[in-house]
């Protein structure tokens, strides 16, 4: 039968120490299955307030009087030089005093990112001892360095978040490694994702009120000639009185729209009036004082008053039902 060996007892120990620290102070701790062959025993997850704050690192657990020097402990680099050096999450080295039963740790990846020659060992000072009065210090370098180096990890779930993190512990990921010019912006979109929709939401709502804008602006000046060849009245205001009604139209679908109602009457009326009032001008301008053009003036002057009088009373009515039948229901309930 296969023996166990001595040094197990001495690792474990080592390894469940860190856990117990950090699962004391609410960091969320997952084991890495394999994790001495590969460089890393434990990856973590930092909460503030009982909520994931996207920044993780990895640990290296070193146990027993081997890593002990005469200033401090000591890790050694082995053949992981590479590995922690490029590693897209920080590594965090930590060696286990049992005789102390005490935990002091070094910030792997940022020390060999500071030599271009893989050293034997990576030291560990008396100062830098880990213990429930300095986790909070600790953390807060960790999550300074891991903002500093672009290396926070986004994901919806915890699943999602440690998968993430082990991808990015093996090193440059050329599809995740960040662009100092939009990291910024990036983190901006991310806090006020939620805002940002609903303004996007809005803008694409708003776009054919936009195109339709446009138009009118560039129609103006063939609406004013087509006034002047046509009648004696003032052709500022016979525009202005067309170009309000459309807008007010406009302006009644889109709120309808972002109420979530399709107001389909309402778009095939502002279609043909839009449509014969904005294309007549610039297609068909007539010759001056003819019987189209009088006839499409007097529409101008007449049409839109009824429509406004129209759109009040119809709209107007409508709020009012809704209003009488949200005020029925609520009695309903309270009634219920």
């Amino acid at each position: 039968m296969a023996k166990v060996r001595p040094s197990r007892r001495i690792e474990r120990a080592g390894v469940n120490a860190v856990r117990t620290l950090l699962e004391d102070h609410e960091h969320i701790v997952q084991e890495i299955d394999g994790g001495n062959d590969h460089g890393e025993d434990l990856m973590i997850n930092t909460t503030r307030a009982g909520r994931r704050t996207g920044h993780y690192f990895a640990v290296q657990v070193k146990s027993g009087k081997k890593y002990k020097r005469a200033h401090g402990y000591a890790i050694p680099v082995e053949d992981h030089f590479e590995d922690w050096r490029q590693s897209r999450i920080p590594v965090m080295g930590f060696v286990y005093d049992p005789d102390m039963d005490a935990i002091f740790w070094v910030n792997l990846t940022k020390e060999l990112r500071t030599v271009t020659e893989p050293p034997s060992w990576v030291q560990i000072p008396l100062s830098s001892k880990l213990s429930h009065g300095t986790i909070r210090g600790f953390i807060a370098e960790v999550e300074a360095y891991v903002d500093s180096a672009g290396m926070r990890v986004r994901s919806s779930t915890q699943e999602e978040g440690f998968a993430g993190a082990a991808r990015a512990r093996r090193g440059l990921n050329p599809a995740t490694a960040p662009n100092p010019m939009y990291e910024g912006l990036g983190d901006f979109a991310l806090r006020h994702e939620q805002k940002i929709d609903t303004v996007m939401r809005d803008i694409r709502r708003a776009l054919p009120l936009m195109v339709l804008a446009a138009i009118m602006i560039w129609e103006w000046p063939h609406q004013i000639k087509f006034v002047e060849m046509n009648s004696g009245m003032s052709p500022i205001l016979w525009v202005v009185n067309v170009y309000m009604f459309i807008a007010y139209a406009a302006l009644t679908i889109y709120f309808e729209f972002r109420a979530g109602r399709f107001p389909k009457q309402l778009g095939q009326w502002l279609s043909l009036f839009a449509t014969n009032f904005l294309w007549v001008p610039v297609f068909d301008p007539g010759d001056g004082h003819g019987w189209w053009g009088t006839t499409w003036i007097v529409l101008g002057v007449f049409a839109p008053s009824i429509g406004h009088k129209a759109l009040l009373v119809f709209f107007i009515g409508y709020a009012k039902e809704r209003k009488r039948r949200a005020q029925e229901l609520a009695g309903h309930q309270g009634t219920g």
